[in-house]
């Protein structure tokens, strides 16, 4: 009984302590070394967005550099942003996790009625001359929401029940989602389970739930015909009526060679492949680069992976280190994905590569998720932040 009281007692303190705590954090350890890279990603992929969309921006707006205009004041405005998220105290955000994950949700179910249709997908919402993607929002609300659940109710990761009852809002989300964007719900369940998974000790119960998620998306994958018409088109690009952009970005990969065609000199990108500036943007990476500057960028990514598990590892609480432990599953899974695809080595889907890619509401959402990060950093003690 004296140890029951004394671990309330503890709970109630330390309740009391984070509520006193102030909102906005100054001073302590800053990681610059995120900061860094997260900025000289987000500068390659302005040379790369205004490279691949030049030939289009021509065409059907007689500016060569109109879309890496409209990206460029994304990017200054995200990184403003980030400053901004940075400052705020990370602890404080548990307050709002439920409501910002039932605003998702509201989102993802206002996007059916007053959504538009792009490329036969409706996922995005008009505000003025901007189109808006709630399943971006989804993503931050998500990352939040589960590390505070998995805080708070730890007793329901030792069954399965109580599990789905922890992730019943995500998975109204990301069912949502995935109706209209199968790629976008998969990152998003990716990010759920691994931030169960760092803080289950019950690793089967986590694995029974992701194999349940698995066939969930396997039951979405076949439920319509131009979701399988992809897998065809990823077995015999060369033959499928839908392998077109498959091949386009083989042809463009390949000739890129070791050292790619020059900074400018990509030919697939002059009408021939579909979504050069944005989801394929990679395949002129690797066209005007080569294999060499393609993995140049991806040692970038990898290296700000890594500080990023370094800022998880030595966070002084759980609630932060799921946050960045969210962030990295999202930038990781995307990658992955966005790289298999345009290599041809998993079906063809629409997922951007981070940071990168043209799209204003990706690029915020990504760098509000730095944000939480450079918060979550500025709560170690200098002593280990080196």
């Amino acid at each position: 009984m004296a140890s029951n009281h004394q671990a309330v007692s503890s709970q109630q303190n330390k309740r009391r302590a984070e509520k006193d705590e102030p909102w906005i954090v100054s001073g302590g350890y800053f990681d610059f070394q995120t900061l860094f890279l997260t900025i000289i990603i987000v500068l390659i992929g302005l040379m790369m967005v205004y490279s691949a969309s030049s030939y289009k921006a021509v065409l059907y707006t007689g500016d060569s550099a109109y879309f890496v205009k409209k990206q460029a004041r994304f990017a200054l405005f995200g990184l403003f942003v980030v400053y901004a998220v940075s400052r705020v105290n990370y602890k404080k955000y548990k307050i709002f996790s439920k409501v910002m994950m039932v605003g998702a949700i509201a989102l993802c179910g206002i996007v059916f009625i007053l959504g538009i249709s792009t490329n036969g997908a409706t996922r995005w919402i008009p505000i003025g001359s901007f189109q808006f993607q709630p399943s971006e929002v989804a993503k931050i609300a998500i990352i939040i929401y589960m590390s505070h659940v998995c805080v708070v109710q730890l007793k329901n990761l030792e069954t399965l029940g109580g599990i789905f009852r922890m992730c019943l809002l995500p998975i109204i989300c990301i069912g949502l989602i995935a109706i209209e964007n199968l790629s976008t719900a998969i990152v998003c369940a990716g990010v759920m389970i691994v931030i169960l998974f760092v803080s289950s000790p019950k690793f089967l119960n986590i694995v029974a739930f992701a194999l349940i998620c698995v066939a969930g998306a396997a039951v979405m994958l076949f439920a319509t015909g131009y979701r399988t018409d992809r897998i065809d088109a990823w077995l015999h690009p060369e033959t499928s009526e839908h392998g077109f952009q498959t091949m386009q970005s083989l042809y463009a990969i390949g000739s890129g060679g070791l050292f790619g065609r020059g900074l400018g000199q990509s030919i697939q990108k002059m009408g021939f492949l579909p979504e050069s500036h944005n989801d394929m943007i990679f395949s002129v990476i690797c066209e005007e680069l080569g294999l060499f500057g393609a993995l140049g960028i991806m040692i970038l990514f990898v290296m700000l992976l890594m500080r990023m598990w370094f800022i998880a590892k030595h966070t002084e609480d759980s609630f932060g280190g799921f946050i960045v432990t969210g962030v990295m599953t999202h930038i990781a899974v995307q990658l992955i994905i966005n790289i298999g695809v345009v290599t041809n080595t998993i079906p063809p889907t629409g997922v951007t590569l981070p940071l990168i890619s043209y799209g204003g509401t990706s690029l915020v959402t990504m760098l509000i998720e730095i944000g939480l990060v450079l918060s979550v950093s500025r709560r170690i003690k200098p002593i280990n932040a080196s």
